[in-house]
């Protein structure tokens, strides 16, 4: 009994890891293959269900949280020193806010769906693209503009606030980069 307890506890401990070359989504899909948890199998579940290629979906993931589950933004200080507020409510894999979250449970009917859970998480951020799609015309393989509006929001990205914000831009390239990077591995690895 004490075995099989262990043998769970260890499989269980792995699913909260933090795969360890995250520039590699072979090498991320290899890690995180487990009974309890398949990574790949989430990530192409939202690709059928929401159009979005899997490539961009792991690199928005991979540039919002780093792949931990429990990310957050950092606590602002109070005289400079004093650990005070986080700068948002945004949570978990896919560093999705609050409001936003609760929209998504709603919409989709899986009010048990938990950020710090992959597979909810990457269909949380295939549901988001989609609606990106939907309502401001975005390719669902245009990984730049799908993250410039998951950045801003979809009110944000329609102001083209992003247009005076090298960080956004920044931040969207390098989604678009490693999309494309991603999308090369995925060829070679087999999956």
């Amino acid at each position: 009994m004490r075995a099989v307890f262990l043998v769970l506890l260890l499989a269980l401990a792995g699913c909260a890891t933090t795969p360890g070359n995250i520039n590699n989504v072979c090498s991320v899909f290899q890690q995180k293959n487990g009974w309890f948890n398949n990574w790949h199998r989430a990530a192409k579940r939202t690709e059928r269900a929401y159009g979005v290629p899997v490539s961009i979906l792991m690199a928005t993931v991979r540039v919002e949280s780093g792949f931990k589950a429990n990310a957050r933004p950092p606590r602002t200080k109070l005289l400079g020193f004093i650990p005070w507020k986080r700068a948002s409510t945004a949570y978990g894999y896919s560093q999705a806010l609050d409001g936003t979250w609760t929209d998504y449970r709603r919409e989709t009917g899986r009010w048990g769906a938990n950020r710090r859970n992959f597979a909810d998480a990457i269909d949380f951020v295939g549901w988001y693209h989609r609606r990106s799609h939907e309502r401001s015309g975005i390719a669902l393989n245009d990984a730049y503009n799908l993250y410039l509006a998951y950045y801003a929001g979809h009110g944000g990205y329609a102001r083209g606030v992003w247009k005076s914000n090298p960080g956004m831009q920044t931040a969207a390239r390098r989604v678009a980069e490693m999309a494309r990077s991603y999308d090369a591995q995925i060829q070679t690895c087999g999956l």
